[in-house]
């Protein structure tokens, strides 16, 4: 078993909730980036990213994402997390990287207004670009995919804790 265990993927592909219960299974402690964030702005992130822009949000998630101390914990990571290269070369130096893989068809079902959310999108661009452009992202730093689509929280976790034994 690792050290620390990094999930993440799309927003609305579950990395909050699966890392909630998959921490308790483990008997870890959990950690939510994007809490971490908020708590160091004084901001939700949907305010960060109307004042400082995408490009200010993705500056500040990289460095808070930078200095997680962690040990034994469950991490999950907001969706644009993979953006920042200096955190994902950190996170993966911690812990094993899980990729929360949810299909398009199921994450638009799941999300609803993606500015109220604090999702980091680009002006004009649509759930679907923002998809096609974070999935080789998360592909490229993950150590060990799981996809989600036909499976419930306990299911997923349940894959989650056999892929770290293998």
């Amino acid at each position: 078993m690792t050290d620390n265990i990094i999930l993440i993927g799309m927003p609305g592909a579950g990395k909050s909730t699966v890392g909630v219960v998959l921490a308790k299974v483990l008997g870890y402690d959990f950690i939510d980036s994007d809490l971490l964030i908020q708590a160091e702005t004084g901001k939700r992130l949907f305010e960060i990213i109307n004042a400082e822009g995408i490009d200010g949000f993705l500056e500040i998630e990289n460095r808070v994402n930078s200095r997680i101390q962690a040990y034994h914990t469950v991490i999950a990571t907001g969706g644009s997390a993979v953006y920042g290269s200096e955190a994902m070369e950190y996170l993966k130096s911690i812990g094993t990287v899980v990729y929360i893989q949810a299909s398009y068809k199921i994450l638009e079902k799941r999300l609803g207004n993606l500015l109220k959310r604090g999702v980091a999108i680009r002006h004009g661009n649509t759930l679907k670009d923002l998809y096609n452009e974070r999935v080789p992202l998360y592909e490229k730093y993950a150590d060990i995919t799981v996809n989600e689509d036909d499976k419930g929280i306990r299911e997923v976790v349940e894959t989650i804790e056999q892929m770290l034994e293998d």
